[in-house]
């Protein structure tokens, strides 16, 4: 039970970092074409804060509603709405200082150095173990008192049986086909 939902929280937190990924710190040339022609390269789109906040709200709210939680599972609901907030603002807030730490490398002239990259990818690596930690702790209550129904609409709400679910776009190399 607990594979499932670290499977489930590992989900949700990869559909919610698509949304907390970035915040727009620079400002971007007019339009692709004058960023080209003055040897730039354009800049793509990030979501601004209140973007990232109006869609994890969605996102949440989604999950909530296509739960259908009794009035006693609601009860259990706040604690890991908590936790979903608390991991989107703090992954938000580790990409906002990856990407100025970047910027000033790149600033600087400095040549990617593989073995602090390695290090800081550890060190993401264990800030997001922490986080997935944080939200399964917090949803193992309501977990557990979902029926199998619930369970099943949690799967399919957090996509992780979906196309880029466990094994990639076919899952385990999917059914064969022909």
């Amino acid at each position: 039970m607990k594979k499932t939902l670290f499977a489930a929280t590992a989900a949700a937190l990869i559909a919610g970092s698509v949304a907390s990924y970035a915040a727009n710190t620079a400002a971007p040339a007019a339009t692709p074409a004058a960023a080209t022609e003055q040897g730039q390269k354009p800049e793509r789109w990030r979501p601004s804060p209140a973007d990232r906040a109006a869609l994890t709200d969605a996102r949440i709210a989604a999950l909530k509603t296509g739960l259908k939680l009794t009035p006693d599972q609601d009860k259990l609901w706040p604690g890991v709405e908590t936790a979903l907030r608390d991991v989107a603002k703090d992954r938000a807030d580790r990409m906002a200082a990856f990407r100025a730490e970047r910027k000033a490398d790149r600033e600087q002239g400095a040549k990617p150095d593989p073995i602090e990259r390695m290090r800081a990818r550890a060190d993401a690596m264990t800030a997001r173990a922490a986080d997935l930690k944080k939200i399964a702790d917090a949803a193992e209550p309501l977990y557990k008192t979902l029926d199998d129904g619930q369970k099943h609409r949690l799967q399919i709400l957090l996509h992780q049986d979906g196309p880029r679910g466990p094994g990639g776009p076919r899952g385990d190399h999917g059914p064969r086909r022909g």
